[in-house]
């Protein structure tokens, strides 16, 4: 295999169909940005379509607006341009409050969807709060709900016939693994139970399908990928065969069929309408609209194929600039089930992604002991690959990392 070089990859980023997207987002200079998967990148015109917002819609509409400049409609509105990147149906996909709290109605429609069964599975390492979510909707029913983990090659075994529903993150945040959602979703429907899928590490980012592979739930982040700023609001997925039976957890007054009619009863909304529960973010919905407009601006399989290079290549610049540092990748080889990121195991991985961060390449660090690097195909280069591997082996060799000041463990990781 050839040697990988700077001027190799900057022949790749001038033939990149994706490259002229990069110029749509706010980035600084002299900082090589890999932690799309975490917080995305500010689009350029996040901050003019705020402040039209703020300005013109509330500061000059005040409450006309909800109607004026349908502030109503955005969950819709933004919710199927979403499922248009998620391979949705139409009206199957709303965008509102956070993961979290999409999770438990989610879980909690699944679970009344299959009252005669009380098995989650789910993986031992998928992201915790998934797992807290679920424990908490099990002990506020008090019916005996279990919570199966299994390791990630068990979970299939796992699936039998006292499971309600199948819970897994597509992309796991921790090592990169992807599912094959289409032979897990379909190994649930054979024991008769449903399929809740988390892509909050998926959307925007690899090629997902969900009416495709026939999935019945699923939940995503619009701050990751999705580029829709700190804290944007998220988005949940029901399919259109499960809406009309669909019972929720949490009934609030946007999902009721009259809103403005101020019922004492609540009487459900048709289809995917009623999982809405309270009013609008419309500020944090409107900034959320610019990151998936300009996802929608990339076909998603020129995104998969540059993901996919770009993780390779990575991966290969790793092993050929940093080897005998003690980096073990946890990410899979197999681009059929790695994600868009890669994630590098080191007995000191907070220490070196602080000296890293500190060097102007931003990375994140998760416990115990990963480095993590998301790549996002919208705007990051082939070349940045180059330098910021050139930044870790400095980091390495000069052992830079072993400084005080990059001990010194901050909230946010």
């Amino acid at each position: 295999m050839m040697s990988l070089t700077r001027t190799s990859l900057e022949a790749l980023d001038r033939i990149d169909p994706l490259s002229q997207i990069r110029a749509l987002f706010e980035l600084p200079d002299g900082v090589i940005y890999m932690d799309g998967n975490s917080l995305g990148a500010r689009p350029k015109a996040v901050t003019a379509r705020v402040t039209e917002v703020v300005e013109r819609e509330w500061g000059v509409g005040l409450i006309r607006s909800w109607n004026d400049a349908a502030w109503m409609e955005m969950p819709g509105r933004v919710g199927a341009k979403i499922g248009r990147l998620i391979g949705a149906e139409a009206d199957s996909v709303m965008a509102a409050d956070s993961t979290s709290v999409n999770l438990f109605k989610m879980l909690g429609v699944a679970l009344s969807l299959r009252p005669d069964r009380n098995v989650i599975v789910s993986e031992r390492g998928n992201f915790p709060t998934d797992l807290y979510i679920a424990e908490g909707l099990a002990a506020l029913l008090a019916r005996g709900h279990e919570l199966r983990l299994v390791e990630p090659g068990a979970v299939e075994h796992a699936i039998d016939e006292r499971t309600a529903v199948v819970m897994l993150t597509h992309v796991n945040y921790h090592t990169g693994a992807m599912y094959d959602m289409a032979a897990i979703t379909a190994r649930a429907h054979a024991m008769g139970a449903l399929a809740l899928w988390d892509l909050a590490h998926s959307a925007g980012a690899v090629a997902v399908d969900l009416a495709g592979c026939a999935a019945d739930l699923a939940v995503g982040c619009g701050y990751k990928f999705l580029n829709g700023g700190p804290g944007a609001p998220a988005f949940l997925y029901v399919a259109p065969r499960h809406q009309a039976a669909a019972r929720y957890p949490l009934t609030g007054w946007l999902g009721h069929a009259a809103p403005f009619a101020f019922e004492t009863s609540y009487r459900p909304a048709p289809g995917i309408h009623r999982a809405i529960v309270g009013t609008p973010p419309v500020i944090s919905l409107a900034a959320l609209e610019v990151g998936v407009d300009i996802a929608l601006q990339a076909p998603m399989e020129a995104v998969r194929a540059k993901s996919l290079r770009q993780t390779a290549v990575f991966s290969e610049l790793v092993a050929q600039e940093c080897a005998g540092f003690d980096l073990h990748q946890i990410t899979p080889a197999d681009p059929a089930h790695r994600g868009s990121q890669i994630s590098l195991a080191h007995p000191h991985a907070y220490e070196i992604m602080q000296a890293l961060i500190a060097r102007g390449l931003i990375g994140d660090f998760r416990a115990p002991d990963v480095l993590r690097f998301g790549v996002t195909p919208l705007y990051l280069r082939f070349a940045d690959l180059w330098d910021g591997v050139q930044i870790l082996k400095s980091v390495l060799q000069t052992q830079e990392w072993r400084d005080p000041r990059f001990a010194v463990r901050r909230r946010v990781t």
